[in-house]
């Protein structure tokens, strides 16, 4: 449950990521490539009417018929008013010359006739991406007329007469265009999107699953260490509860009579002791091996450390009593530490297959790798 968690929240945030991003590019792309489309628009408008002008000026100039000059203009205009662009011709009063739409020959062009810059300066395409998309001119003569269905944004005179070539945008084709490349970069935009979103949370997932599988390995052989830890601290209960009931078996209600069968044992086995003479400031005090819970050196002296918290110094080595002691009772640790199983409180991992002693007093004694497994043997005697 955990994991499907993780994986929708990864989800959630690289859609939000993806979406967010390609959201702002979309349109910042959409508004370039529509200003490349118009620029190539505008350009060609320009271009073909000032062509059409320098024409009819030549003509002009090498005599040829008014009239019959208006009528081959008029043929080669007519219906083109369904183009992206197309050209018309009006002399300075206003009155329609030539025109795509015959019926508009003859007319006058009325005040709302929307022309969006003004004639000494001519529309650039940003200033025409705006008009399409706001409905509203920048700089122009008159408001915009959304009645309309082109544009004038450009007229060129023709010389020798009072005639204007004007080149007009056909408003509604190109915003029609504009959408079709909006559609198409939506398009564009999603598959993407999604693409990359299916191809990260594939990644994510592949990239979950390896860690996950060497994290369940780690878990496994944790878990392993940890069995052997509660075993090993079992064994230890069983362990303490068997030296107890050994010492109650041997133990004998008059300490004289202890001490007595100490000094027999002593004398049958001279290795190993049940006192240790001990020094308490100029006190020699005898310890009891049973009171003992661990001994350990300290800037090259050795210290006892007992049950319940008493130190006595001894004039001895690790090596020397360690020799002496029960080695059924005391381990050799370290080269710092003998250790009683009385005063063993806890037995705890502790890095590469090394074991961390907790002792009662408190302190904390290290086994090496190398002697981990002498001590397990130890506790299971």
């Amino acid at each position: 449950m955990r994991k499907d968690k993780l994986y929708l929240f990864n989800l959630l945030a690289i859609s939000v990521i993806v979406f967010a991003v390609g959201y702002f590019s979309m349109n910042f792309l959409l508004k370039v490539s529509t200003n490349q489309f118009l620029e190539i628009q505008i350009e060609g408008s320009k271009r073909e009417a000032r062509e059409f002008s320098n024409l009819i000026s030549r003509q002009i100039e090498q005599g040829a018929d008014r009239e019959k000059l208006i009528e081959n203009i008029q043929t080669s205009i007519e219906g083109s008013n369904t183009d992206f662009g197309f050209i018309c011709m009006f002399d300075w009063s206003g009155i329609e010359i030539c025109h795509p739409d015959p019926q508009k020959i003859g007319t006058q062009i009325s005040p709302n006739e929307s022309y969006v810059k003004p004639i000494n300066s001519g529309m650039n395409s940003e200033d025409f991406y705006e008009l399409l998309k706001n409905k509203k001119q920048k700089g122009g003569l008159r408001e915009f007329n959304s009645e309309r269905d082109s544009e004038i944004i450009y007229m060129y005179p023709v010389e020798n007469t009072d005639w204007i070539i004007a080149a007009h945008a056909n408003i509604d084709k190109i915003e029609r265009e504009i959408n079709k490349l909006r559609v198409n970069f939506l398009y564009v935009y999603l598959l993407t999107g999604f693409t990359i979103i299916l191809l990260s949370l594939i990644m994510v997932r592949y990239l979950g699953n390896h860690y996950e599988r060497e994290l369940e390995m780690k878990n496994e052989k944790l878990r392993e260490e940890v069995i052997n830890l509660s075993q090993l601290n079992s064994d230890l209960s069983n362990y303490k509860e068997k030296i107890s009931k050994r010492l109650a078996e041997n133990h004998e209600d008059d300490d004289i009579r202890q001490d007595r069968e100490m000094e027999q044992e002593h004398e049958e086995n001279s290795k190993i002791t049940r006192r240790l003479l001990t020094y308490s400031k100029d006190k020699i005090i005898s310890v009891r091996v049973e009171e003992i819970a661990f001994i350990y050196t300290e800037n090259s002296a050795t210290f006892i450390m007992c049950l319940d918290g008493s130190k006595y110094a001894s004039n001895s080595s690790l090596d020397e009593l360690y020799g002496k002691l029960d080695h059924a009772l005391f381990f050799r640790a370290n080269r710092q530490y003998i250790l009683s199983v009385k005063g063993i409180d806890e037995i705890l991992r502790y890095g590469n297959n090394q074991l961390k002693i907790v002792t009662h007093p408190k302190a904390s004694v290290v086994i090496s790798k190398n002697k981990a497994s002498a001590f397990k043997k130890w506790m299971e005697m």
